[in-house]
């Protein structure tokens, strides 16, 4: 049997006890609030950066990984006989899939994966190469079996704030401004490894959220019912209790998991954003 260890960019949100669980290693990208550098997951949280938006008005800026802290991180599991397969933040956002390959390369025996996605919809795929890691698929394989099946990711998550897409050159001016004024609360999809604007909610906080989630899972004919992430930067418990009631409501998932967005992924949704992010059917997992 090979021995597999599966890493990630700390963007794919997971907990640390699916960390744990799952025998999964991440590294983190960077967060800077001014002069002060920290790293995701690590030295910094989300409601550090909130505060920070709050007080100065600016947004922190993210970092990617660089090479060198890719093949330390890589070499560390392979000079250990690992194999290594990395799952990276969509190459549509950042450098550091470009960055991890090019360290995979100088390293050897590290297949590396494109995500084209985000947060948790990043992190299915991870949980899924620890579940092919576990039943004794090699790395080569693995990350074939990972690039068939991101196509089948469903990715989205409704915004309470135009404000921190728009302060980090994300948003026009005329979108945020008009976008407030109506109350209007946008659905992000991701299609291709970018961000896409889907439909538009109106309303409270807890209105828009569970009518967001009804409009993603209600009356859907071709959804996976294995899994199921509700990924949230900071919305209210007793919100997050209602969707989560929501979504079993409407669909006969084994497992719905509630994870809350890193440090990263936070500075560009801001507070109070919320995603259900699962698998279409028709990927061949093994």
């Amino acid at each position: 049997m090979p021995k597999v260890k599966i890493t990630c960019d700390s963007t794919c949100d997971l907990s640390s006890e699916l960390y744990e669980r799952y025998h999964i290693s991440a590294i983190p990208l960077s967060v800077a609030m001014g002069e002060r550098f920290c790293r995701d997951g690590v030295d910094v949280e989300p409601q550090d950066l909130f505060d920070y938006v709050e007080k100065t008005g600016e947004i922190p800026t993210t970092s990617a990984i660089s090479v060198g802290e890719y093949a330390e991180f890589f070499r560390s599991f392979v000079n250990d006989g690992y194999e290594v397969v990395h799952i990276n933040l969509s190459s549509e956002l950042s450098s550091s899939n470009q960055n991890a390959r090019i360290a995979a390369e100088e390293t050897g025996n590290v297949y590396v994966v494109d995500s084209l996605s985000l947060s948790t919809g990043s992190g299915q795929l991870v949980i899924l190469a620890a579940e092919l890691a576990s039943a004794g698929y090699d790395g080569a394989y693995i990350a074939k079996a990972l690039d068939g099946m991101k196509g089948y990711l469903d990715v989205s998550f409704v915004l309470q704030t135009l404000d921190y897409l728009h302060k980090g050159g994300r948003c026009s001016g005329v979108a945020r401004f008009g976008a407030n004024m109506l109350k209007l609360r946008p659905e992000i999809v991701m299609k291709d490894g970018t961000l896409h604007v889907g439909k538009m909610y109106r309303g409270s906080m807890e209105k828009t959220i569970l009518d967001y989630v009804r409009g993603r899972l209600e009356n859907a004919a071709n959804i996976q019912y294995d899994r199921i992430f509700v990924t949230h930067s900071g919305v209210p418990q007793e919100i997050v209790q209602k969707v989560i009631s929501l979504v079993k409501e409407l669909c006969p998932f084994e497992d719905v998991i509630e994870t809350v967005a890193g440090s990263t992924i936070s500075c560009h949704c801001g507070p109070n954003c919320l995603g259900v992010l699962f698998f279409r059917k028709g990927g061949s997992r093994a």
